[in-house]
């Protein structure tokens, strides 16, 4: 029973800091918005979250080790906490964006200790359970809070002052716990030779999806203010995106597992591209054209990035998962940090809808390496792959709770490398070559 309760402690404690986060990034870019920043800060500001991010999940662990679990974790909600009052105390670009970056880092460090505490509670048999569990749980949250923001507006303190409350909550459930420190945070660990011999595509869907989502997450509602809807419609917009996103997840998952993933891919990616390239030539003001287009894009854009991590496990060899999957998230969070930047530009110097060309681009070049891949090598058969997962944001940590890290992924057979270039094929000598290097 004890058990029992300090699982859903944990689970509360992270939907708390999501609902916080999920409101916290939504009201900065509209707010910023209104502020008249210039579009370059706004994606500065984006870029400034995963910098922070990044840096919190190479870091934090180093902090832990130091002051300890629970220490850390209170360090980690009460920084996140003054950072978001700060954002209303000083509201100028410059501030914002060294005010997200150390969000960011706080974010990531919280995350990874209430995701180290589930990953000590969590044994083989209920992995899977917890994980899925832990995912439904942040995405809903994430998404509420967005929504929250039709509630609470953009204007005055209200937004700002509830984000900060949900944040210092999130506290409570590790500080009140009586259960040992968990053992030591996960360092994120580099080895993109070995992830490239793995898999190039899913190396190259994880920076294209990190510039995607990087550019959508930052910028989509600013596109929505430009476009001259409120905070209401806004909060209501994303929220459509994000809800499509994540039922999406499932059924394409499960169809990767019956099919080559690849294909999945291919044609997510070409479908996401199809419908950034409509958002430009439509360019359709506040109704119901943007928001189905909206709901079509996270449908299709948001299974991406789990996918390529599953075609990347199904050919990881035993105990390899980890790494693979350390170093597309090293890769993908370059991608959120350069997305921003490279599609405020592009809005500044053509027109809002610029976001959505950056987007097609990148979900393009996802379709088209993933097809030119399927060219060269053959899929592994479906019986041997692990199931796919659902995903949300990542940590190192999130990666050691996920079940695959657990299980030994199946080795690619020789004749699964049919068409590769040898320097792509791993073999038992390149293996013991590659060695561990901390990111």
């Amino acid at each position: 029973m004890a058990s029992v309760i300090k699982i859903y402690a944990l689970f509360l404690g992270s939907a708390l800091l999501m609902f916080g986060g999920g409101l916290q990034g939504l009201l900065l870019s509209v707010r910023g918005a209104e502020e008249n920043f210039s579009l370059l800060a706004l994606g500065l500001i984006g870029t400034g979250w995963s910098v922070g991010f990044v840096a919190g999940s190479l870091t934090v662990p180093l902090v832990v080790r130091k002051v300890g679990h629970i220490r850390a974790f209170s360090v980690m909600a009460a920084i996140g906490t003054i950072t978001i009052l700060l954002n209303l105390l000083w509201i100028n670009d410059v501030s914002w964006i060294v005010l997200r970056a150390l969000s960011g880092f706080c974010f990531a460090g919280a995350a990874m200790i209430v995701e180290s505490w589930l990953n000590e509670v969590a044994d083989n048999e209920s992995r899977g359970t917890i994980f899925s569990i832990y995912t439904t749980i942040n995405m809903a949250s994430s998404t509420m809070g967005q929504i929250a923001m039709s509630v609470t507006g953009t204007g005055g303190y209200i937004p700002f002052v509830v984000g900060a409350i949900s944040f210092i909550c999130a506290v409570l459930p590790t500080s009140l716990t009586s259960s040992p420190q968990p053992r030591p945070l996960t360092s994120a660990r580099l080895d993109l030779p070995l992830l490239i011999r793995t898999s190039p595509v899913a190396a190259v869907a994880a920076f294209c999806c990190g510039m995607t989502n990087g550019a959508f997450g930052t910028l989509a509602p600013v596109y929505g203010f430009e476009q001259g809807m409120d905070a209401s419609g806004i909060a209501l917009l994303f929220a459509i995106a994000a809800i499509a996103g994540a039922i999406g997840q499932i059924p394409f998952g499960r169809l990767s597992d019956r099919i080559d993933r690849r294909q999945v891919m291919v044609g997510l990616g070409a479908f996401a591209a199809l419908v950034g390239l409509l958002v430009v030539l439509l360019n359709p003001g506040p109704g119901w054209v943007t928001f189905t287009l909206f709901a079509l894009y996270g449908l299709a854009a948001n299974p991406l990035y789990p996918i390529a991590v599953a075609h990347a496990n199904d050919f990881a060899r035993d105990g390899e998962f980890a790494k693979v999957a350390g170093g597309m998230l090293l890769i993908y969070g370059t991608g959120l940090a350069l997305g921003p930047t490279l599609a405020s530009m592009l809005m500044g110097a053509i027109a809002p809808m610029a976001l959505f060309m950056v987007t097609a681009l990148f979900h393009a070049g996802v379709a088209g390496f993933a097809f030119l891949r399927m060219r060269a090598r053959k899929s592994i058969d479906a019986a041997a792959r692990a199931p796919f997962q659902p995903m949300g944001p990542e940590t190192p940590e999130t990666v050691a709770l996920d079940p695959r890290a657990d299980s030994d992924g199946p080795a690619a057979p020789a004749e699964h490398e049919a068409g590769v270039p040898e320097e792509l094929i791993e073999t038992p000598e390149d293996k013991s070559d590659v060695q561990d290097a901390k990111i």
